[in-house]
């Protein structure tokens, strides 16, 4: 007597009891791709950008995939939960948002080798687990140009969120532009402690604005720092999504993340079953960092401004290449040599240029 192979013989019971086409469709369930996000979605920033990114993704595969998000996860505890919970419910890939979920994703990453985990703005990678983010610091670095050319009293305000390298090299990319463009203008940075807290965010920019401040820049989630620019009358440059709606009379440009082109490529590469961990920096060049700029810019600044960001994307331009001292005076960055990424992923320093300590 001849045995049929389990699967044959499965096949044949599946057909003569009316279950293939439930078994075809179990062979082609769609992709199950996670979002956890340390914000609402409406915070018109930080978040709402990556869910921005989820919906083309959505939209770009259609039945191929399922997408679902947990807004409003905190850094630590809760986020491991939230990240384990999801690799628990079968998700094939899911996305971490926030620089403080970093070691949470390692650790669940680590729990459950066969799901893809990918990590936004930190610099731990493992088999299952890459890492990606936005060259925020090419904008800052543009933005710090216009502010140079637009501010009046030399005093730069930054609403920043917390003391990691992102935050802390996005101020330098700052005052690399203004030591060169208006050299003598300074950065007053108050630090909040949060990103997303209106209330919060809103005092900072207005205790900025109080010490002469008249150009305002935020590392922070909500729009609260560029409606008080617009209600005391100075500039602003909006962050993570455009927020130009919010201030028209303040906003000199945003410096807009595009989640989407890296959503859509990762999402493809786990289909095609060629995904490969890896350290993605997307910036101008790439799409992931847009600078939207105001006619609120004098028409030769903004043409100035263009020919910044053509030189940012054509790689004639790298906001940090030497020499590049730190506010002490010690050489960091040698003339000539351009930091490397990971340089610039664990940058603790303020450059010559900075009057504010870093906050231990």
């Amino acid at each position: 007597m001849h045995k049929r192979p389990l699967k044959q013989l499965l096949c044949a019971i599946a057909a003569a009891i009316g279950l293939s086409t439930v078994l075809s469709a179990s062979a082609a369930d769609p992709l199950k791709v996670g979002f956890v996000y340390i914000g609402p979605i409406g915070d018109h920033g930080w978040t709402y950008q990556h869910e921005q990114g989820r919906k083309a993704l959505a939209e770009k595969f259609g039945t191929q995939i399922t997408t679902n998000y947990v807004e409003n996860v905190a850094e630590g505890a809760d986020a491991e939960r939230v990240i384990r919970n999801m690799a628990k419910d079968n998700y094939d890939l899911i996305f971490t948002t926030s620089f403080g979920y970093m070691n949470p994703t390692l650790k669940v990453a680590r729990q459950f080798p066969k799901v893809t985990f990918e990590h936004a703005t930190g610099y731990k990678q493992d088999k299952n687990l890459g890492t990606y983010l936005a060259r925020t610091y090419e904008g800052r670095y543009v933005g710090g140009f216009l502010a140079a050319k637009m501010t009046k009293t030399k005093k730069v305000g930054y609403v920043a969120s917390f003391p990691i390298p992102e935050v802390i090299r996005d101020i330098n990319a700052i005052q690399l532009a203004l030591n060169k463009y208006n050299p003598g203008t300074e950065i007053k940075v108050v630090w909040v402690n949060s990103w997303f807290d209106p209330g919060k965010e809103a005092d900072a920019a207005n205790a900025l604005i109080d010490q002469g401040v008249d150009v305002v820049f935020q590392h922070t989630d909500s729009p609260a720092p560029i409606q008080a620019a617009e209600r005391r009358g100075v500039y602003a440059v909006g962050y993570a999504s455009d927020m130009a709606h919010f201030g028209p009379k303040a906003v000199l440009t945003s410096i807009v993340n595009d989640w989407a082109p890296h959503y859509i490529e990762a999402t493809q590469s786990v289909i095609d079953h060629a995904w490969k961990s890896q350290d993605y920096w997307g910036g101008l060049k790439e799409g992931t960092v847009e600078l939207p700029i105001s006619d609120l810019v004098p028409a030769p600044v903004k043409a100035e401004a263009e020919q910044i960001i053509a030189d940012i994307k054509s790689g004639a331009l790298h906001p940090f290449t030497g020499p590049i001292k730190d506010q002490a005076g010690v050489e960091k960055i040698a003339a000539g040599v351009t930091a490397s990424n990971a340089e610039l992923a664990s940058m603790n320093y303020y450059v010559e240029g900075m009057k504010a300590d870093i906050p231990k």
